[in-house]
């Protein structure tokens, strides 16, 4: 079951769900700011850090090597984009980035256990940048930042600026309490995995 703002509201005042910073205003607001609670979603925004892969390495990836936190720390360039420098994602350019916001989806024995998908906005889609296209699944009991994968398939270079709404959230229940499991990327703050 998909939880409406009225029941993510719920969840974050009850301790079911944390977003840290808490998105704002949670309605909207008669000076037109911008609500980021959608009907069944909340919008994220753009953390300050991308990652790439660096080009010309002599590398191939194996996918059944696993660990590949540690491949993206030991292969990649990062940049942290400024107030006044946005992030050019070129054409065909693949990059990683991170919501601002930090996530926390707590197993509870006693509560209600939530998991959540992060997908891109249609706004965005509309210009070539898919965003985070595979794996949406956060899993009950994550807590970090998203990394977000982020492609422009457009013709033309697109702007990447830090604290701008990039996804969304949707929240769901889960039935029963799982066990832990916790992946390789738990705890993230960084794209490429790095662990506060």
């Amino acid at each position: 079951m998909i939880l409406s703002n009225i029941e993510i509201h719920s969840a974050l005042d009850r301790g079911w769900l944390s977003i840290a910073p808490e998105p704002s205003p949670r309605k909207p607001t008669p000076d037109g700011s911008r609500c980021p609670f959608q009907t069944s979603a909340v919008d994220l925004r753009l953390g300050n850090e991308i990652v790439w892969l660096k080009d010309g390495l002599p590398i191939t990836i194996d996918l059944a090597e696993g660990n590949l936190a540690s491949l993206m720390a030991a292969t990649s360039e990062n940049r942290c984009i400024l107030d006044n420098e946005p992030f050019t994602l070129k054409p065909g350019m693949f990059v990683l980035g991170k919501t601002l916001e930090r996530i926390k989806l707590p197993i509870l024995a006693d509560g209600p256990n939530l998991a959540a998908r992060v997908e891109g906005r249609s706004s965005y889609a509309r210009c070539g940048l898919l965003v985070h296209f595979t794996a949406p699944t956060i899993h009950a009991g994550f807590e970090g930042t998203i990394t977000l994968e982020m492609m422009n398939f457009g013709k033309y270079p697109i702007s990447l600026r830090k604290n701008s709404y990039i996804c969304q959230l949707i929240i769901e229940e889960v039935k029963g309490t799982p066990f832990r499991n916790d992946s390789q990327f738990q705890g993230q703050s960084a794209p490429a995995g790095k662990l506060s």
